[in-house]
Formats: structure tokens, C-alpha cells, sequence
């Protein structure tokens, strides 16, 4: 069949064909919560480039995978910025210029104020549960002296403190985080390189009841979960004069801890929970099989509820540790064996001081060691005459040793093996089990996923603005980066719960749990 008439046809030499991959959904979830009107609402200029365009760009940028802030220009060259920002905007403008002087502008009106506002509208609009809370810190390194010497009042100190990433040779600074349902982040902010997590939750603690009540949330209505950090008399004491429900793990530090373990291992009344995590794991890495018992432990003058729990991972684990901890024990005394024994002695009263000294080593090990000494004739030189007894000049004492494990000491080591403490001061056992305070611990996890996003070298390759004040704005946009990030990955999840269906992920593989590692 033959068609009369003339064909348009599209001259493809005119025509510019760009990539735009995840980029309109990030874009989508941004103008969900508002981002860019509430922060030119809040930041008001008349610069060219509007301080919440400037952060939306930036976002783009660095959910690219590329290093955040650097060379934008390029980033959004042949690439179409109506779709991707809202309004056509020439890449020159996203020149480091106007970005420095919008982060500067952004700095003065406050990173943690921008923030909350967003995080507000985030829970109400994606309708995120707000109860549980997560908090925890994390360390970001920086190459370079940076010292302000001439500034009175830095934002924060980038100094050297103790190096969560093991590299105490380089200066540092903290990133506090607090996040709700799983890893959805509401509050952040950069604190000096040597500040401890103790003085932080304090801080975070006289603050929490005020933040939440901006999300609509009462005292006693939300429970502040955090590191071991946590567990220290200043906070428990304001965490129970605000009214703020708190859960932690008690240190091991602690005689209450080991005396809460012995007593949950002598009553031995578990109650089984299962296996906590979405998936049943694998044959090779099952998922961990957990059991908990609620003891009363008397730390800070006052009486605490804690949950001793036994987790199936942390036995087998510590099994091995044991294990090692019994052989070097083992190795330890008989060396001590070998050097004691060697050599004789000349009187039985120095071969008994021996022995006694080897039977002490003894006292605070998973062993014991037997000792017994023998008399052993010397004879004089020369051979001796046919048919007579040898003349025998003195004596020596020579003392052997043999190590013995004690059964009783180790097995009380195998049954504690696998065993950690809750602490909480939560007192309503109906309304918070053990299980759910259990359950409410383990998503810690998810804020420590969260820093090993902001860590990653793909997001952040390294920190080279020479200002605390623009590395604290850059703060600013990564949270709001994972915010968006973490509320994508939560739709997702939703979608594959309330569906059945499975994902198809980056790798080309299904799967039904979307997780940013």
C-alpha cells in the first residue's frame, strides 16, 4: 500500500539528546516537599541564582554519583534544566560564584532551622511515623590544616578527636543525625571533631521534646533510642525530667550488666522471639534467632528496666572468641609451665615458692595449674666402684606442672556467650514488649546505613571547601539529598508490601527489600 502526500521529516542533526536516568523523580519528590519555595521563602535575595534552586542543583549533582559542588556547570551542560529544575536555567549560572555566595547566604539564616522546616513537611506529606526516633554520630574526615585562627566564633571545630574511621592522623568533624521510621532523617547537624556522644545526646535531649512537638508529637508519645552512649547519669536524669522515653544498650562496663546476664542465665525463663530481620537470610548467613528476658537493674540511684537478650549470631561468634580466649589462656600458663620448670633447684623450700607462684597465676584464668615436686640425688664426679652404692653429695628439686582447663568456669563463660542488655526507662510492658524494644534497637542499624551513604565515595568524595560555614551548608544538602533518597526507597518499599510484587534493581536482579548499602 502506497501513502500520497508529504512526510515531515525530524532533522535529528538539530536535536540534542541527553540522559535524564532517576533525575525527574528526584525532582518530583523535591517539589513534594517543597524544597526549593521553602527555602527561598525562608532565604530571601535577589541574587540570580535563588538559594533554593542552588540547593535543588546541588542535590541533582549529588545523587549523581558524581562528587557534590564541583564543576555544576558541566553537570548540567546539554542537559535539559526545565525538566530537571522546574524553569530554564543556563548551566553558567551554577557557577562556583553564585553557589558560594548562596551557601554563605543559607549559612546565615541557620542549616538546622531550613532543615527542620523540610523534615516537617516531609512527615506530613509522605505521612511518616514519627515516634520512634534514632540517633547516632559519625565522624567525616578532612585533608588540610584548616585553622581559623582569626575567627572568634567558628560554627564548629575541625580538629583531631577520637576517629570513628580509625585515622587518628587526620582533623575531623561530627555529624549528628536523628532519624525516624527505620532511616528517614529529621534533624542534623556538624559538631566539633572532638566532641563526645555523651555531651551530644545531652544536648539533643534537652532539646527533643520541643523539636517533636513541632512534628505534633507529645512527651511520652515517641521513644529516643541511641548508642551506649547514651547510658550515663546526666542523661537518664534528663531524659526522666523532660519526660522523653529512652532505650539504649547498657555497656558492658557496667556490674549491672554481667550481674542482669547472670541472673536472666540462672532463671533461665526466655521468651522466644524469633528471627527480627525481613528476610530469612541464607543457608551459609542465617538470619539471627533472638530470645529475651526483663530483669530490673539499679543503676543511677534508681531502678531501670532492662531486657537481657540472647541473640543466636552474637553465640556463635562468641563461641569462637571463647574459644580463643581458652587457648590463649592455655598458652599463656604453659609457657609460664615451661619457663618454671626448666631449671632445678637447690633447696625444696625455693621449688615450693615456685610452685605456689605458678598455682596463683592460675586464679584468674580459665584453668588451673597441678604441681608436684621431686627430690633428685646428685652423686660426686668420677665412676663409680663395682658392687658399692654411689655417694650421693645433696639433693635437687625439680618441679613439673601440668595445666587443667576448669569446666565450671567455662561453661558459665559458653552460657553467657551471645548475651546483651537493654536499657530503657519505658516502664509499660503492654504497651512496649520486650520484642518490640528489641525490634525498635535493631533499626538502629539504619542510621548507621544512613552515614555510610553520606560517606560514600561516590556522594562525597572528600571535603575540600576551606570554610566550617560552607562545609556545614554542604551538610545541609546532603541530608536533604538522603532525605529525598530515604523517602524513595520507603515508597518503594511500601509499593513491594502492599503488592507482592518484586523489583527489578540496578544489577538487573529482583529483590523486595530496596536498601542503599
Amino acid at each position: 500500500m502506497i501513502y500520497e502526500g508529504t512526510i515531515n521529516k525530524i532533522n535529528t542533526e538539530q536535536m540534542t539528546i541527553t540522559e535524564v536516568r532517576h533525575f525527574p523523580v528526584v525532582k518530583h519528590y523535591a517539589k513534594r516537599l517543597g524544597l526549593v519555595e521553602t527555602i527561598n521563602e525562608m532565604v530571601q535575595t535577589e541574587m540570580e541564582l535563588s538559594p533554593g534552586m542552588a540547593v535543588l542543583a546541588m542535590v541533582l549533582d549529588t545523587l549523581s554519583g558524581r562528587s557534590p559542588l564541583y564543576r555544576l556547570t558541566e553537570f548540567f551542560d546539554e542537559k535539559d534544566t526545565e525538566l530537571l529544575l522546574g524553569e530554564s536555567i543556563e548551566p553558567s549560572c551554577f557557577n562556583d560564584t553564585n553557589l558560594g555566595r548562596a551557601m554563605d547566604r543559607i549559612y546565615e539564616k541557620g542549616t538546622l532551622s531550613i532543615f527542620s522546616k523540610i523534615s516537617q513537611t516531609a512527615l506530613a506529606e509522605f505521612g511518616v511515623d514519627g515516634r520512634r526516633l534514632n540517633f547516632d554520630t559519625t565522624s567525616v574526615l578532612v585533608y588540610g590544616d584548616y585553622t581559623r585562627e582569626e575567627e572568634d566564633d567558628p560554627p564548629f571545630k575541625i580538629t583531631y578527636g577520637y576517629s570513628k574511621d580509625k585515622r587518628p592522623d587526620l582533623k575531623q568533624f561530627l555529624i549528628s543525625m536523628l532519624c525516624v521510621d527505620r532511616n528517614i532523617p529529621i534533624f542534623g547537624a556538624t559538631k566539633d571533631g572532638n566532641a563526645s556522644d555523651k555531651t551530644l545526646n545531652n544536648e539533643i535531649l534537652t532539646q527533643v521534646s520541643k523539636h517533636m512537638a513541632n512534628h505534633g508529637l507529645s512527651k511520652g508519645a515517641y521513644v529516643y533510642v541511641a548508642d551506649a552512649a547514651l547510658v550515663s547519669e546526666a542523661n537518664f536524669m534528663e531524659a526522666d525530667k523532660n519526660g522523653t522515653l529512652v532505650l539504649s544498650r547498657l555497656p558492658a562496663t557496667y556490674k549491672e550488666c554481667d550481674r542482669a546476664i547472670d541472673a536472666a542465665v540462672a532463671a533461665g525463663k526466655w521468651e522466644d522471639v524469633g528471627t527480627l530481620a525481613d528476610d530469612s537470610g541464607s543457608e551459609k548467613r542465617p538470619s539471627a534467632h533472638y530470645k529475651t528476658q526483663d530483669i530490673d537493674v539499679a543503676l543511677f540511684g534508681k531502678t531501670y528496666r532492662a531486657i537481657v537478650v540472647h541473640s543466636s549470631s552474637h553465640d556463635k561468634r562468641r563461641h569462637k572468641r571463647i574459644d580463643r580466649m581458652i587457648e590463649d589462656d592455655y598458652k599463656k600458663l604453659e609457657k609460664l609451665c615451661k619457663t618454671a620448670t626448666a631449671t632445678p633447684f637447690f633447696c625444696e623450700k625455693d621449688a615450693r615458692v615456685a610452685s605456689e607462684k605458678l598455682v596463683r597465676s592460675a586464679d584468674s584464668s580459665y584453668h588451673t595449674v597441678a604441681t608436684d615436686i621431686k627430690e633428685v640425688p646428685k652423686y660426686g664426679r668420677g665412676r663409680p666402684v663395682i658392687d658399692q652404692p654411689r655417694t650421693i653429695t645433696g639433693y635437687e628439686y625439680v618441679l613439673s606442672a601440668t595445666v587443667h582447663q576448669v569446666p565450671e568456669k567455662t561453661e558459665l563463660l559458653r552460657r553467657k556467650a551471645g548475651c546483651f542488655v537493654l536499657i530503657t526507662n519505658i516502664t509499660d510492658k503492654e504497651t512496649w514488649s520486650s520484642d518490640e524494644l528489641l525490634t525498635l534497637y535493631k533499626r538502629q542499624i539504619g542510621i548507621e546505613k544512613n552515614f555510610g551513604f553520606l560517606k560514600d565515595p561516590a556522594i562525597v568524595n572528600s571535603i575540600f571547601l576551606k570554610r566550617a560555614e560552607r562545609i556545614e551548608v554542604l551538610g545541609l544538602v546532603l541530608l536533604i539529598a538522603l532525605l529525598i533518597w530515604r523517602l524513595m526507597e520507603r515508597s518503594m518499599r511500601m509499593y513491594v508490601e502492599k503488592t507482592g510484587n518484586a523489583m527489578v534493581g540496578w544489577d538487573k536482579k529482583t529483590r523486595r527489600s530496596p536498601q542503599h548499602s
